[in-house]
This record gives C-alpha cells, structure tokens and sequence, in this order.
C-alpha cells in the first residue's frame, strides 16, 4: 500500500508517539473523506453566488471566501474529528441528548437546510445541461435525480471507498471546469489585493455575502463529515490509532479546502476580471455566454461540464448528509434511493414553474448560512467538552477559533435582517 511521512515520530514498540524516533507513516488509503465533504463547498450553489458577486461588485468581497475557507477548514476538522473519536456523527449524538420534542424540532430545521442545499445542486446541473445541449431545465433536473442516484447505488453496492474515488474523479473534472477560464483572462492584482480587505457596499452585498459564507460554510456537510470518518474508520477507543487518524485527517481537510478554496477564488476572480459589467452575467448562463463570448466556445464548454460534474457529485453527498441526519436525530433508517427521489421534488417544482433558477439559488444559500450555527455550535461544544473527547479535546485556540467562527457567522446573520428591514 502507497503511504507517505508525516507527523511526529513513533518510539518502536512503545505504541505512543514521542519525538526524536522514527516517523509515522500514513497510508493514502485514510485520505478521502474530507474531499467527498469538499464537493459541498464547490456545488452550483457556489457557482451562482460567486458569479454573481464577481459580476455584481468586482473583488469587493473576495475577501469573504478567504475567511469562509479558513472557518470551514477549522469547522471540517473538529466534525471528522469528533466522529473519529467517539465513533459517533453528529447527529447521532444530539439525538441521543435531545428529548424528543426538541430533537423532531432540531430535525426539522436540518432538514430545510438539508431541502436547500437539494435545489441548489439539483438546478445547477439542470442548468449545465442546458447550456451543454439545450435540454429543457426539468428534464436536464430529471437527468441528474437520476445520475445521482447511480451514483447511490455505486455507494451502497461497491462501498465507501469506490464511492470516494468516483466524487474525487468529479471534483477533479470541476477544478479543470472553473479554474481554465482564469488562465484567458486578465486579473487585476492590485484590485484583487484590495479586495482582501473586509467592507460592504449596501444591503445587496451583504445579501450576497451571507450567501457566499452559507455556500461555502455548508451545514449538511458539517452533520456529513463526522459520519463519514465514522462510516470509514469505524469505532476505535484505541489512543495510539486515534492519533494516527487524526494526523491523517488534518493532512485530508487542509488539502481538500485548499483545492475547494481555490476554486471558489478562481470562480470570483473570473467573474470580477472578464464578466463585470455585462449585462445578465448576475445569472449563470448570462455568465456562461459572457464567457463564450470574451473567453471563446471552448472554455464555455470547461466552463458548463464542470458544473455539471458539481451538480452530479454534490446532490450525490447532500442526500449522504440528509440521510445521516435522518438515521442520527430520528433513527430511522430511508434507502439512499428513496430519499434521493423525495428530495428531488421541490427542486423539480421550482424548475417546473420557471422561477429563476440563478435566484434560487442564491436564495438557497442565504437558507444554508442561517442553518449554520445550528450546526456550528453544538459541535464546537462538543469537540470542546472533555467529557466527550476525552485527551483528544480540542485546544485552546482550536476553542476560541471555533467559538469565533460561529459567533461571525451569527452576527453577520444578523446585519442581514437589520439591513433588510431598514431598506438600506
């Protein structure tokens, strides 16, 4: 088996890791988890409000993505980490701890998170299939319900690791997809450095930059990654193994945010640099034809397929997240396939009945960032309670960054529906 060196050293035939003797070698095989949460943070959802803010406001709110990637890296982390040590998802913790009025009611807040994040990706690979072959949008989100579920059945027939490789191989497909126009256009760096700089332009740019954070900062996908590191690594009380893991995983989350966090800064940088100023590029395929256009077929063509490979692979792990919300707050236990279908409907409506499906989207990630505390606190909490985790429980600064982060999001919540109500 491949594996690499990382990490402190390990005295030989001690079994705890001190410094000075040999290193620990970690095998690949452990990485993957973390890259099939990452596709939640480059679904078409992400796609619609970074396109949109590069259209709309330049490199305003670059800046934004920078901070959302540096949270969701820390958030990432503490909820592998959490299903690494206890064995357990988050969700199944918190049902185990709720009574039951609030838990059906926690339960259905997740689910609406869970239901948003579902449009988002159901119409973002609609729209890619339109553009890609000029399918109607409810047949284009028929085709991807259904795409979505083979690749279900990949996960529940060939296992979790298959079912990796597959959602890696699309994420892939998506960097090549949204990173290729930055190559033919010119980007301002002197703007692009400006944009670093935390500021606002009115109630719109805070609208969009709620939506960007809840894109990028996914709820769901917080509630996913404990289980997936449960489902990959099982349930081990074993310190010295615990530890491995835990290195292991620090290496999968910083790699796979990078490659997230880069894509959604090429997506915004695009956008600012070859899109600004044209009319309909606030829209997908106003931007995809304003790519077309200045940037020539063949990179529209980059452009479409990976945002359909982003609505195949991330409406394929959000209905992984709503069923681990499912089992882990009501125990009850819905077939993927089943799941997939139900969920698929209000997408399917909203397409039916021609509402702006880039809206809709936007819209959907605005729901997603006020899901987001829901979900950050509880796991802040428990990743900082040494009653649950034991040695492994996080540092200080791991604490405060998390409590930061939660209290960020929060408070920019809150600005929005100031703002909102004044008119501003």
């Amino acid at each position: 088996m491949r594996s690499y060196s990382f990490g402190m050293p390990k005295s030989p035939g001690s079994g705890l890791v001190k410094p000075g003797a040999a290193r620990v070698r970690v095998p690949l095989a452990l990485l993957g988890p973390a890259f099939v949460a990452a596709i939640a943070y480059v679904d078409p959802g992400n796609v619609a409000a970074n396109l949109t803010a590069g259209a709309r406001y330049g490199y305003l709110l670059l800046w934004v993505l920078i901070v959302a990637n540096a949270i969701a890296v820390i958030v990432q982390y503490q909820s592998a980490k959490l299903g690494i040590v206890t064995g357990q998802s988050l969700p199944e913790i918190l049902g185990e701890r709720l009574k039951t009025g609030p838990r059906r009611a926690y339960w259905i807040q997740a689910e609406l998170v869970a239901a948003a994040t579902d449009i988002a990706e159901v119409l973002g690979g609609a729209i890619a299939l339109n553009l890609l072959f000029g399918l109607p949008l409810i047949v284009g989100g028929i085709i991807v319900g259904l795409a979505s579920m083979a690749l279900l059945t990949v996960q529940s027939r060939r296992g979790q690791r298959t079912f990796e490789v597959i959602i890696v191989t699309l994420l892939a497909v998506i960097v090549v997809g949204f990173v290729t126009g930055l190559f033919f256009s010119g980007v301002d760096g002197g703007q692009a450095l400006a944009g670093i700089v935390p500021r606002f332009e009115g109630t719109d740019s805070v609208l969009l930059a709620t939506s960007m954070l809840g894109a990028t900062v996914m709820p769901h996908v917080i509630y996913l990654h404990s289980a997936l590191t449960r489902d990959r690594h099982g349930v081990t009380g074993d310190p010295v193994r615990i530890r491995h893991l835990l290195r292991a995983t620090r290496w999968d989350v910083g790699g796979a945010l990078f490659v997230a966090g880069a894509v959604n800064i090429s997506m915004l940088l695009l956008a600012a640099s070859a899109l600004r100023g044209i009319e309909g590029t606030d829209t997908i395929d106003g931007a995809h034809a304003a790519v077309v256009a200045t940037l020539g077929p063949a990179v529209g063509v980059i452009f479409a397929i990976g945002l359909l490979a982003s609505g195949l692979a991330s409406t394929s792990v959000g209905t992984y997240a709503g069923s681990a919300i499912m089992g882990g707050l009501l125990k009850v236990r819905v077939p993927l396939l089943l799941r997939r279908a139900i969920t698929l409907v209000p997408a399917l409506v909203i397409l039916a009945i021609g509402f702006d499906p880039t809206r809709a989207l936007v819209l959907s990630q605005v729901v997603l960032s006020f899901g987001i505390p829901f979900a950050l606190i509880p796991l802040v909490w428990l990743a900082s309670s040494r009653k649950e985790m034991g040695e492994f429980v996080n540092a200080p600064w791991l604490r405060v960054a998390g409590w930061a982060a939660a209290a960020l999001i929060t408070v920019l919540n809150v600005l929005l529906i100031v703002l909102v109500i004044a008119g501003g």
